[in-house]
């Protein structure tokens, strides 16, 4: 069974248990629309990847922690979306949670989301409360304070961030999360994997930051240019495209160095590549240039 697969049947399996029945509907149906929705699901397949290079002896956990980490992710994309944040109409080319169910419903149903994270852990940890305490405290550090996704969403109300630390709030901390549940369900120390997470977390935020330059809305599934809209901090800006991309291939290039050697290194080294060439296609980097001779070497600025 592929990764995207098994990420699939163990969001669908958890989503409808933990949701339970007797729920407001509108509110399962805005949940529902958040998750079940496209997205590479790279975080619960990260994973699952180190969790069989590490073993794999509890399954039924290692299926937990995943789903728990992409409800986080969806929840965050729902209150990311809304008119507070990025008044985004579209998220994955479908109307934003707000936009389909309205802004009360998308405020309650990020919430739900990430109770039912929590929820989710804690119902398949029962049976491995050994491991669970420290899974719980893993995915706390990859949303709350003073690193995790919420202090990046923060850091954009601050008058100045330091680029580097809101990156790796904003995008990586739920990628180091997600490489050490992979080791922790298994007992494993989940050290040796953090690298892995913060490397491949960085570099999804430099293509997120390339993407919002470069790419067209249709392909991207959200709305484009709002890192100048937002005046947010941007690798595109301070690095201008020339060397925000480089800058990528280089995170690519620690990432695929930093995966400890295992049986399952080629699969991971694999999987970071096949994400690479997803995220910042050779292709539309080309075209890009091709169509603006200068996009080298100008500097994106935000409006004055």
């Amino acid at each position: 069974m592929s990764l995207l697969i098994r990420t699939e049947q163990a969001l669908s399996t958890h989503f409808e248990h933990a949701a339970g029945v007797g729920a407001p509907s509108r509110l399962v149906a805005a949940m529902r629309h958040a998750v079940f929705s496209g997205g590479a699901r790279i975080r619960p397949q990260l994973c699952m990847a180190v969790a069989a290079a590490c073993g794999d002896n509890a399954p039924t956990l290692t299926d937990a922690a995943a789903v728990s980490l992409e409800l986080m992710h969806c929840a965050s994309l729902v209150h990311d979306d809304m008119p507070a944040f990025d008044n985004a109409d579209f998220r994955r080319g479908r109307p934003s949670v707000h936009k389909a169910f309205s802004e009360p419903l998308a405020l309650l149903a990020g919430d739900g989301l990430i109770v039912m994270a929590y929820r989710v852990m804690l119902l398949a940890g029962a049976q491995h409360a050994e491991r669970l305490v420290a899974l719980m405290d893993n995915l706390t550090q990859g949303v709350g304070l003073p690193d995790g996704i919420v202090a990046g969403q923060a850091w954009e109300c601050e008058t100045s961030a330091d680029l580097g630390q809101y990156q790796r709030a904003k995008t990586g901390a739920l990628f180091v999360s997600a490489t050490r549940a992979g080791a922790l369900s298994c007992g494993h120390a989940p050290e040796p994997w953090t690298p892995l997470g913060a490397y491949l977390g960085e570099a999804y935020q430099v293509a997120d930051d390339i993407r919002d330059v470069i790419a067209d809305a249709a392909s991207l599934g959200k709305p484009v240019g709002q890192d100048v809209l937002h005046a947010r901090p941007s690798s595109a800006q301070t690095l201008g495209l020339e060397g925000a991309i480089a800058h990528f291939d280089h995170l690519i290039d620690q990432a695929s160095a930093s995966i400890p050697a295992c049986s399952y290194r080629d699969m991971l080294c694999q999987l970071v590549q096949h994400e690479a060439e997803r995220l910042v296609p050779k292709a539309l980097c080309e075209g890009y240039f091709n169509a603006h001779p200068m996009g080298a070497t100008v500097h994106v600025s935000a409006p004055h």
